[in-house]
């Protein structure tokens, strides 16, 4: 994983703010209106320019495209596979049941009438068919951010690397669920190494464009309290053991050094009341044939999860990117905040160079579902790099 000898790196988990007007095509995109698709490509060629800007404005070190032109962190990935249909029925999380008031105040704000109903902010098909990837539409995002990266050269020579984002074998299966009746995979356990399988194609596609590949997964965290609610924690484990297996399966032909995977335990502001302890993760996620390790670590439900590391230490050669910054409210962290949790990092792993300093989560995971202002999340990134700053100057001096 490239590191820094010298000073913190900062980066973020990948989705960034998008314009009012990009959001609108992408919704008719997705409710199967016309869409000038040489219009849309333009705009968000300008929308992928202006966050590079932005990032290197703001004293990002590992920038990525924002995922602007995408629907959602992970559903992007059911328009790049056939095989879906119909309507997937997904729980929702113990937050909108346990805090009806909570709920209502968070239906109001997103515009869903009814919230509690279901996890997925836009409606999910199902698993019907034989899975089958087509590249295109993900060959056409990874040329738009090369475009915008050759013709920004003046920003993008202040970047250390880039990474790009993709789903998870283990998030696709619990958000894009197998039809019970399904005629090709027989159960889960099948239906999960179809994916990655077929998931196997993005991937070694990022990385054969010189790219750090950020695998999005949740779903280690998140499904305890979805699909796994009220069922004893060693069955979610035993799936949770799966997806790590699937996703290795998938990551098989790629160097570790190239890979980073991201845990949450959902991006919402709420009293997650009911959120797995990382604890018993722990040993899972090093399973992970990865070389980083992202995650959310500012916000108040799990801050204090940093003392895990040290009698869980990672793996010799795995670098930590824990989130500095939470993505969920619109207070703007102090510099010292930032440098404070960085330094608490260090020196729980023991090494310096073996962390990253990151955002908790995406600032807008689902397109057009956001918490923090547009403004206030590009200060959050610059607040990140201050603190950073402030930081390598306690650690080397």
């Amino acid at each position: 994983m490239p590191t820094s000898e010298d000073r913190i790196l900062t980066t973020h988990v990948g989705s960034l703010p998008r314009s009012d007007g990009l959001l609108k095509k992408l919704s008719d995109i997705e409710a199967g209106l016309a869409v000038d698709r040489a219009e849309f490509v333009a705009q968000a060629r300008a929308e992928i320019a202006e966050a590079v800007r932005m990032q290197a404005t703001q004293g990002i070190d590992i920038p990525c495209d924002g995922e602007i032109p995408r629907l959602g962190f992970s559903i992007y990935a059911k328009n790049r596979m056939s095989g879906f249909g119909g309507k997937t029925v997904r729980g929702t999380v113990t937050d909108f049941v346990k805090f009806p008031e909570f709920a209502a105040f968070m239906g109001k704000r997103a515009g869903i009438d009814n919230i509690a109903e279901s996890a997925t902010t836009w409606q999910m098909p199902q698993c019907i068919d034989k899975l089958l990837y087509n590249d295109a539409q993900a060959l056409e995002e990874l040329d738009l951010f090369e475009q915008v990266l050759a013709a920004e050269s003046d920003a993008a020579t202040s970047f250390d690397h880039t990474f790009v984002t993709a789903a998870t074998p283990g998030i696709l299966s619990t958000t894009l669920l197998r039809h019970p009746d399904h005629p090709t995979y027989a159960n889960d356990s099948d239906y999960v190494y179809a994916i990655a399988r077929e998931m196997k194609k993005e991937y070694e596609m990022i990385i054969a464009r010189g790219h750090v590949l950020q695998l999005d997964a949740p779903d280690l965290a998140l499904e305890r309290q979805i699909m796994y609610l009220d069922r004893p924690l060693n069955e979610f484990l035993e799936r949770v053991e799966l997806h790590i297996d699937a996703l290795n399966l998938a990551i098989a032909d790629i160097p570790p050094e190239k890979l980073r995977l991201h845990l949450c335990w959902g991006n919402w502001e709420g009293p997650h009341c009911d959120d797995i302890d990382l604890e018993p993760l722990l040993p899972f996620l090093y399973k992970a044939n990865v070389g980083g390790l992202s995650l959310a670590c500012a916000n108040p439900r799990h801050q204090h999860e940093i003392e895990l590391f040290r009698k869980y230490q990672p793996p010799p050669d795995m670098v930590l990117y824990p989130g500095c910054i939470d993505v969920t409210y619109n207070y703007l962290e102090h510099p010292e905040v930032v440098a404070k949790r960085i330094c608490e990092f260090v020196d729980v792993i023991g090494d310096r160079e073996r962390v990253i300093a990151s955002t908790d989560c995406g600032f807008s995971t689902f397109a057009g579902y956001v918490m923090v202002a547009p403004d206030v999340a590009w200060a959050k990134l610059g607040s990140l790099s201050e603190g950073a700053a402030i930081a390598s100057k306690k650690l080397w001096g």
